[in-house]
């Protein structure tokens, strides 16, 4: 069993919290606890978003409670109209996440019965040592580019498969293949997707992410691989169309990777296409089909291979095309 950061931060800070408010002589001194369990947040950007609403929603409800309970008794009618009307003014400054941690104030208050200024000062250092806790440990976020890059490898593993089976589909009809690769390949993308997010909420000053992009990318071909698994079976039986296809899905399949190579593809993918458009033009309905789901083919392959080559600088320096070569 994997025991993840955010239940490390909290089983240290609670207690922590509730230390220190017993240090301090508050009273209530386990609520700072409660209060920093709810603060501890997955990214540094969601904690100081979640510290300031969690603080101003205490505070008001410090007024709230104040208002209602002295003027009109301390008894659970007057609690309920006071939620009645706190809520949403909660949600009209737009700061619903408070809502949680406000309620532990508020019933700290009506606990005690005579809400005095001394009363009100023990409760906002309760406040500042329960929310201030959760947001020092968050401080700390573990970095997620190992995992990141990780998940990069294994997708870009999988796009070879992809290809590889297409090849061999086009070149042996071989029905073997599961396609468990397509399967992982979208679960791992939306993963990846949600994992750069996070990321990026860890770093305040950085609005881009290195992978951000590069994901989005390959979202965006990953989905062109899936239109092309039709296609693909529709082609015909092994003939010189299928071959040279399958020669280029396997050249595809061996330069999967982070760099950029796909103007030299591009030019191969033009010469297929002249060297198919020699071939003499269908006589039959089946073959016009099959022409059909060739030139959708090709078109799927050559949008896959724009979307990297608008990506990032090709690394190829020089790549002269020659089609009558």
């Amino acid at each position: 069993m994997k025991i993840g950061y955010r239940t490390i931060k909290t089983a240290i800070g609670t207690p922590v919290s509730i230390s220190i408010a017993q240090l301090l002589g508050l009273s209530n001194f386990v609520s700072a606890g409660i209060l920093t369990m709810l603060c501890i947040q997955p990214s540094r950007k969601r904690s100081f978003y979640s510290a300031w609403h969690r603080f101003f929603a205490c505070i008001i409800a410090s007024l709230f409670a104040f208002s209602f309970f002295e003027l009109l008794g301390y008894n659970p009618l007057v609690l309920g109209l006071m939620l009645i009307l706190f809520i949403p003014t909660i949600v009209l400054f737009k700061i619903t996440p408070g809502i949680s941690t406000s309620l532990v104030v508020t019933l700290n208050l009506y606990s005690s019965a005579n809400i005095t200024l001394s009363t009100l000062i023990d409760q906002y250092l309760l406040i500042i040592v329960g929310i201030g806790t959760g947001l020092l440990l968050n401080l700390y976020m573990p970095s997620l580019d190992k995992t990141l890059k990780e998940n990069q490898e294994k997708l870009e593993g999988n796009f070879k498969v992809i290809l590889y089976e297409y090849s061999r589909y086009l070149r042996y009809k071989d029905i073997s293949w599961k396609g468990k690769e397509i399967a992982e390949s979208e679960e791992m993308l939306y993963k990846a997707i949600n994992l750069v997010e996070r990321d990026r909420e860890n770093h305040l000053l950085r609005n881009k992410h290195p992978y951000l992009d590069y994901f989005k990318m390959r979202v965006k071909q990953f989905e062109l691989l899936k239109n092309m698994l039709p296609l693909v079976t529709n082609l015909p039986n092994t003939n010189f169309i299928s071959e040279k296809i399958a020669d280029f899905f396997e050249r595809l399949s061996d330069s999967v990777h982070p760099g950029n190579t796909a103007v030299i593809f591009l030019d191969e993918l033009r010469e297929l296409r002249y060297e198919f458009n020699k071939v003499d033009l269908p006589s039959t309905r089946e073959e016009f089909e099959t022409r059909a789901n060739l030139f959708q083919l090709l078109h799927e392959i050559e949008n896959y291979l724009v979307i990297k080559h608008k990506f990032k600088k090709s690394d190829v320096k020089q790549h002269k095309k020659d089609r009558n070569k």
